[in-house]
């Protein structure tokens, strides 16, 4: 089961991407005032999380992240013509 987590921009420094599914800081996705931005691992909670090291803003579901990612902090409303 894939674990979701949101993560102030100030700690992105701190994440070490060998131990999530993203692999830099260009494939993370940001809140779109980019204060904010989403990692997701399967399994083990990442040792940053775990050490405290880095506390998340949240932790999400596959489904709460959707719902999470739909909202006007994570996603600009698309213009259908």
């Amino acid at each position: 089961m894939r674990t979701y987590a949101v993560i102030n921009i100030a700690d992105l420094n701190l994440i070490d991407f060998l131990q999530i599914e993203e692999t830099s800081t260009n494939t993370i996705r940001k809140s779109l005032d980019e204060s904010q931005f989403l990692i997701k691992w399967e399994k083990q909670e990442p040792t940053f999380i775990e050490s405290g090291a880095v506390i998340p803003v949240g932790i999400y579901t596959h489904s709460e992240c959707l719902e999470l990612m739909s909202t006007d902090k994570w996603s600009e409303e698309i213009e259908m013509n």
